[in-house]
């Protein structure tokens, strides 16, 4: 019997041999055949990935961009408007001399002579030149605050009450919100 066991040995070991051989090469095979396609299939996940990070990237620098030119351009619009108020504001400060030579001029005419033709021009121009000044923006300050007017005087007045202008001796003006010229006045105590 014992040599009925290693025959049966023999001949199950030959079997199992070429059965694990077979099996392993046919494994190999498959390995071989799936390792390609799997290969494949890797590098064009790399390839997908790598070209959705390159769309990402470029996509967050055309975002970024286009925001730094919105802002570049709202930057450049309030430059642009603050020069623009800045030189209006420079010549509303050379004219306004000629403004109050119009009015000592008017305020020199005596009664008389008030009805005279070339007066009433000098008028006309005037007030011409007044409605435009206050057209773009420029209006007379009229009560008193110390950072529109310069107080040049004092008065003591006890009809009148504290911090009063009770003369204006020169108009001024502003340029929408700022001060293109102080008003000199005297102010009551």
């Amino acid at each position: 019997m014992a040599e009925e066991t290693k025959k049966a040995e023999q001949a199950e070991t030959p079997e199992t041999e070429k059965e694990t051989v077979a099996k392993e090469t046919q494994a190999q095979e498959q390995t071989v055949e799936e390792t390609p396609a799997k290969a494949e299939e890797k590098k064009e996940k790399k390839k997908s990935n790598k070209k959705d990070e390159k769309i990402e990237e470029l996509n967050d620098r055309l975002l970024r961009n286009m925001a730094e030119f919105e802002n570049f351009r709202n930057r450049s619009e309030k430059e642009k408007a603050a020069k623009f108020d800045m030189g209006a504001k420079n010549v509303v400060e050379k004219v306004l001399p000629i403004v109050d030579n119009f009015e000592r001029g008017l305020a020199a005419v005596p009664e008389e002579e008030q009805d005279n033709a070339f007066v009433k021009g000098m008028e006309a121009v005037y007030k011409q030149f007044t409605t435009v000044l206050e057209e773009i923006g420029v209006t007379v300050g009229k009560e008193f605050d110390p950072n529109l007017h310069n107080a040049v005087m004092h008065d003591e007045d006890e009809t009148k009450e504290a911090n009063i202008i009770s003369e204006e001796f020169q108009k001024g003006y502003m340029y929408k919100d700022s001060v293109v010229r102080h008003s000199m006045v005297k102010v009551v105590n």
